[in-house]
């Protein structure tokens, strides 16, 4: 099954009676990752739950599978049972017997094989982005949004998973939130630099090379100083 291309047009969102956006159009490509880089507060959350069909009078442009900051992790459940949740929810024993064998996959490669019975409130901060990746991951998706799925994580751990994003990732249309400019220039074939109150995006970027890309290429570096440029000097 192909992704399908992501599209905005003329959007209005407002978010506890500010405007974070007005009359607001953008493209995603089909299969493709696109990073979304700004400052905070400049409505790049908002902006996702447009896409997501999470805020009021919007609805999502078909089966997604979302990803927030909070790893929204139910402190009553094992790990396996929270990457499965999706299926619970659904009421889909079959799908989730199914989908069972790629859920502790998925937490083997996340590092978290040795925990599918550990509830929560065990395990650290980290542990706890993983196994909210891997519930991710696990709903096998063609539209993935993803907002800083990496953020709670150390560098090691950050670029290892990174690295299994992009991989479990490609080809599907990924739209992924991050402040790190180094992130999106690894992850992202685009990339939008969002700025402004409302907010408008920036000029298309797209890095050469395939995703996750070396972080020590130098060009890669040039670019990642462009970034901080254009975001220290955006409003």
């Amino acid at each position: 099954m192909s992704s399908p291309a992501l599209s905005v047009r003329s959007a209005h969102i407002v978010l506890d009676g500010h405007v974070v956006a007005e009359n607001l159009s953008l493209d995603f490509a089909a299969g493709r990752t696109t990073c979304l880089l700004g400052r905070s507060g400049v409505g790049k959350t908002s902006l996702l739950r447009h896409l997501a069909g999470l805020l009021p009078g919007t609805a999502p442009a078909g089966p997604v599978a979302y990803m927030a900051q909070r790893d929204l992790l139910l402190p009553w459940l094992s790990v396996l049972d929270n990457v499965l949740l999706g299926h619970r929810l659904r009421r889909d024993e079959t799908a989730r017997r199914s989908a069972e064998p790629r859920a502790r996959s998925l937490l083997a490669e996340v590092g978290l094989g040795d925990r599918l019975d550990a509830l929560p409130q065990t395990l650290s901060g980290g542990m706890r982005q993983r196994a909210a990746l891997a519930r991710t991951l696990c709903e096998d998706r063609q539209i993935v949004l993803m907002d800083e799925p990496f953020g709670h994580l150390d560098a090691v751990t950050r670029f290892d998973l990174q690295d299994l994003a992009a991989r479990l990732l490609e080809g599907r249309t990924v739209v992924m939130v991050t402040h790190d400019p180094l992130e999106a220039l690894r992850m992202g074939h685009e990339i939008r630099v969002l700025s402004g109150n409302p907010l408008a995006p920036g000029p298309l970027i797209a890095p050469g090379g395939a995703v996750p890309r070396d972080p020590a290429d130098p060009e890669l570096l040039a670019l990642q100083a462009r970034l901080i440029r254009e975001l220290r000097h955006g409003s």
